[in-house]
């Protein structure tokens, strides 16, 4: 446990990096966000919400995804195995997204106290990811944040193990994926009955349940592959 925590501790090497980026994106969204709600048409009537908070789940997966392929190899140079560096960045995962959905959940209460920030603006929960209780709120931030993260560590896994060949292979894997979906969807005109079944699903279901069976897929899709990872 005292070397996965090591392995933990190692993504805290250069803190403005793990932290600071995220929270420095994710401001400037915000700011930007509060600015156009104040000067444009966009805060009338009843206002709205924003998807400017998604710039924070988008760095933080950039950033493990830099965690993988730059501290993986630092860590097996000082002998600590690619399972342990598994563990400590899964352990780290989990650690930063329960800290930023207590902060996310922090704001969002700010942010209905001040009616949207004076302009009915939903910024930090939007939409069906406001879940109307303080301690939900956490889990319905942090669930997604874990998401990303896994994908961060799935991304930096595959780029390390098979480099850019690899990674654009799971790019275009991707497209295809999806892209064979969407079409298959559409022959069968299915997609009002996947709207239904949505929509048939609890709050916690969409904003908990279904980003933790994500992150769950994710990590154990990477964790194969990071023990093949070479230096």
């Amino acid at each position: 446990m005292t070397r996965v925590l090591k392995a933990a501790h190692l993504h805290l090497i250069r803190p403005s990096v793990m932290l600071g980026i995220p929270v420095l994106v994710v401001a400037i969204s915000f700011a930007l966000n509060v600015a156009t709600w104040h000067l444009t048409p966009a805060g009338e009537d009843d206002g709205g919400f924003s998807g400017g908070v998604a710039a924070l789940y988008i760095t933080v997966m950039v950033v493990y995804v830099q965690a993988v392929t730059q501290l993986l190899p630092f860590s097996m140079g000082v002998s600590i195995s690619r399972r342990t560096f598994f563990l400590g960045t899964a352990l780290m995962a989990v650690v930063q997204s329960l800290g930023y959905g207590v902060a996310l959940s922090a704001l969002v209460s700010i942010e209905n106290a001040t009616g949207g920030w004076g302009e009915n603006l939903d910024y930090w929960a939007p939409g069906i990811f406001e879940v109307g209780n303080p301690i939900l709120q956490v889990f319905a931030s942090a669930a997604p944040m874990l998401a990303f993260a896994f994908l961060g560590v799935g991304i930096g896994v595959v780029y390390q193990r098979w480099g850019q060949v690899g990674t654009w292979g799971l790019v275009i894997g991707a497209v295809v994926l999806f892209g064979g979906l969407a079409l298959l969807l559409t022959w069968r005109d299915a997609w009002r009955d996947v709207g239904d079944w949505f929509a048939d699903q609890s709050v916690a279901t969409l904003t908990v349940g279904l980003p933790l069976a994500v992150a769950a897929v994710a990590a154990i899709a990477s964790s194969p592959g990071v023990r093949r990872v070479v230096p």
